[in-house]
């Protein structure tokens, strides 16, 4: 079974249909949160990841904020413009079907959050002391998170007194879990690594293999609806060099 593992999407349908169109062929998506904020295509983002079927997906902080459940003063003055524009974006039937979604999905050897298994909306994984933190939050073998708009895995390491070893990833990078793990597939329509091209996982169940994968898209095209909303500029100008 192949499945299609996609994070922080941030309205950019754009991106997304470019990274289904160079997956290929899927048999489930897992989504680790943030379809909406900084981008211009909320609505488009939101039917689109509803369209695809079978699937898991978990809520967001930009999701969580535009529901009310987080208070906007905690965001940068640009995303808390993005969110004060998303009110008045969002079809009601989008908002209804965002509410339904959980923060935090745990099945088989799996958990999926947005930010960490110990705070799932809002820390951010960013080195392997606090990964290391966090091996003890969840029970399963693996565990995906976004947030950080960073692909790579961090990985339980038993020869090193419990620490954790962390592994960059880049196009067509491979990963075979030997512990526990936590893995980010980076972002569809933001990245955040000095790599424009958006990113994702495919996981292969038979070989228990990760491949990340990276693919363009028109940012141009991107930009223009961005300025065209009268959305910050700085979320236009920053997909172009992915950071």
């Amino acid at each position: 079974m192949r499945t299609l593992i996609l994070s922080d999407i941030h309205a950019n349908l754009t991106a997304l249909k470019s990274v289904l169109a160079d997956a290929g062929p899927f048999d489930q998506v897992w989504c680790l949160g943030d379809i909406v904020g900084y981008g211009p295509d909320p609505n488009e983002c939101v039917t689109l990841i509803q369209s695809l079927s079978p699937l898991k997906c978990v809520k967001g902080n930009h999701d969580a904020a535009i529901l009310g459940e987080i208070d906007l003063r905690v965001f940068n003055y640009e995303a808390r413009d993005s969110l004060l524009w998303l009110r008045n974006k969002l079809e009601p039937q989008h908002l209804q079907w965002l509410n339904t979604l959980e923060e935090r999905l745990v099945f088989d050897d799996v958990t999926m959050v947005h930010g960490s298994p110990r705070n799932p909306i809002w820390e951010y994984l960013m080195d392997t002391v606090s990964a290391g933190e966090n091996m003890s939050a969840f029970s399963t073998q693996l565990c995906f998170v976004g947030h950080t708009h960073v692909p790579g895995v961090f990985q339980f390491n038993d020869d090193k007194i419990g620490s954790t070893d962390y592994y960059a990833m880049t196009d067509g990078s491979e990963f075979i879990p030997e512990n526990k793990v936590i893995i980010n597939p980076g972002s569809v329509g933001q990245p955040r690594d000095n790599d424009p091209r958006s990113s994702y996982v495919v996981f292969d169940n038979q070989t228990n293999r990760f491949e990340f994968h990276r693919v363009k898209y028109n940012i141009e095209q991107v930009q223009k609806r961005i300025l065209a909303a009268g959305l910050p500029r700085r979320h236009a100008s920053r997909l172009e060099n992915g950071w």
